[in-house]
């Protein structure tokens, strides 16, 4: 299987905290999960840095993805695998000038240009969402599942499908095209998130 593929499971401040984002996402790896994001938006430098170098040993024990979101110099000083790029954040040729062999992708909402520029710019993925209505974004804009048609058709590159997705749902994305399925609240925001997790992984089986 392909590093780009499988389980994304992103990472919610909201959802793991008070020191159980390192267990939390253990067991979503021992659920299945490929990919983990380090998504968090607080303005704690020093926990930051301790929490995503803890994620990263605990990746590299169990050969999981970990990508930064957001914050090229924090995915830099780590050494993580990659960065995850939104609309504000820095430009692709900039983070790839500090990450020149990591993995760089880029939220693409619902916009087709945006995917083509960031796939000519030299992204490794791209993101598309929200599919469905989404509990950690709710204002993001509608994606349809022709998007992901179109990338396999005529963009080589990987691509994300985010955005309310579940065990239910996410069969579909996957048969669009979807490499890969980022989930937030289906993952960490679940009693069980072991078995959350698998039930997203087993859908690429």
């Amino acid at each position: 299987m392909s590093r780009l593929s499988g389980l994304y499971a992103i990472t919610d401040g909201h959802l793991s905290n008070d020191g159980t984002l390192i267990q939390a996402v253990s067991e979503a790896i021992a659920g299945g999960a490929r990919i983990i994001q380090y998504r968090d938006k607080g303005d704690d430098q020093a926990r930051r840095l301790n929490e995503a170098q803890q994620l990263l040993q605990l990746c590299r024990q169990n050969d999981t993805t970990l990508i930064i979101n957001d914050d090229v110099g924090l995915a830099a000083e780590i050494g993580a695998d990659g960065v995850h790029l939104g609309r504000d954040d820095d430009n692709i040729e900039s983070a790839r000038q500090r990450l020149p062999k990591g993995i760089i992708g880029v939220s693409c909402y619902n916009d087709w240009q945006r995917a083509q520029a960031a796939t000519q710019a030299g992204a490794d993925y791209i993101a598309f969402g929200a599919f469905f209505p989404s509990t950690t974004k709710p204002d993001a804009p509608q994606a349809e599942p022709g998007l992901l048609k179109c990338v396999k058709q005529e963009l080589n590159i990987a691509v994300v499908a985010i955005g309310g997705i579940t065990a239910e749902n996410g069969t579909t994305l996957i048969g669009a095209g979807a490499d890969m399925l980022a989930v937030v609240h289906g993952v960490f925001g679940q009693a069980d998130i072991r078995q959350a997790a698998r039930q997203y992984a087993q859908l690429f089986n």
